[in-house]
């Protein structure tokens, strides 16, 4: 049987043009590409232009690198100027080291107050020291006054905010040896629940406010300055015992001079200097 014979395959002339439109479509993409890039943006080119003239032109231009971002650098390679600024205790030396200061003046104040109350008390107790036997006068001493309690039963009669002539000399003793100090006096009137109504003394208010205001006006005339006293009338309302019994009540009529400490005008002061070192930068002296 004879042998078949192999068709013979046709030849494609044609395949170039293949390769041939994907090399003209790659030729068109470069030069498109070509083109964008050769479009010059004006604004960043007067931008560049700018920046290179006036780096050219400039006779303090430096060889000096430009570090652009932040440096990064371990501890060791830091400046000592670098922790001196980081170092809280050197940046904010007002909020911190003036106020480590500020409470030293405030300390200080208040230990010369206590001394000052220590003499005062001394004092008191040695111009009142008949009295103080007596049991008509007690003084009881905390950290910012002194409470200087007296009887209203020796000072007064019942009702009535006039002296007993027999102790003006002794409250003119104890306004004497007040004079010597800066301290302000707050004379303290107390009643006891029983009311009043009378023409000089409406109400319990007005006798215990005209009995402080009897002593503030001795108090005056011994020599104390008008500005470092104040009367003021509690009434009945402040009572240290219990007003239902009749010890009670002679316990709750009473006046008291509080001899305050006089630490005010240092703090005042020390906060305006605080205040003033806060906002310039100056230490306090």
């Amino acid at each position: 049987m004879p042998r078949k014979k192999k068709p013979e395959e046709h030849v494609n002339h044609e395949r170039w043009m293949v390769s041939y439109a994907d090399f003209i479509t790659l030729l068109f993409a470069f030069f498109v590409m070509m083109y964008s890039i050769s479009v010059v943006n004006t604004g960043k080119f007067k931008v560049l232009s700018e920046s290179l003239t006036a780096a050219f032109q400039d006779p303090n231009r430096s060889l000096e690198p430009i570090q652009i971002g932040e440096l990064v650098r371990s501890p060791a390679d830091r400046p000592m100027e670098n922790f001196a600024q980081n170092d809280p205790t050197r940046q904010r030396p007002v909020e911190i080291r003036q106020l480590a200061e500020l409470v030293g003046v405030e300390q200080e104040a208040l230990r010369r107050s206590a001394e000052q109350l220590d003499e005062i008390q001394a004092r008191v107790e040695e111009a009142m020291s008949e009295m103080i036997d007596q049991g008509a006068i007690s003084i009881q001493r905390s950290e910012y006054w002194i409470e200087v309690e007296m009887n209203a039963e020796v000072l007064f009669d019942s009702g009535s905010s006039d002296l007993y002539p027999s102790v003006v000399p002794i409250l003119n003793d104890l306004g004497k040896t007040l004079v010597d100090f800066p301290n302000h006096v707050n004379v303290e009137g107390h009643t006891d629940t029983i009311p009043i109504n009378t023409e000089a003394f409406p109400s319990n208010w007005e006798l215990s406010g005209g009995r402080a205001a009897t002593v503030v006006r001795l108090f005056e005339f011994s020599g104390i300055q008008p500005d470092r006293l104040a009367a003021i009338g509690y009434g009945e309302y402040y009572p240290v015992a219990d007003n239902s019994t009749r010890e009670g009540r002679t316990q709750n009529r009473r006046v008291v001079a509080v001899i305050l400490a006089e630490i005010g005008e240092g703090i005042d002061e020390t906060l305006e200097q605080f205040e003033k070192a806060k906002n310039t930068g100056v230490p306090i002296r």
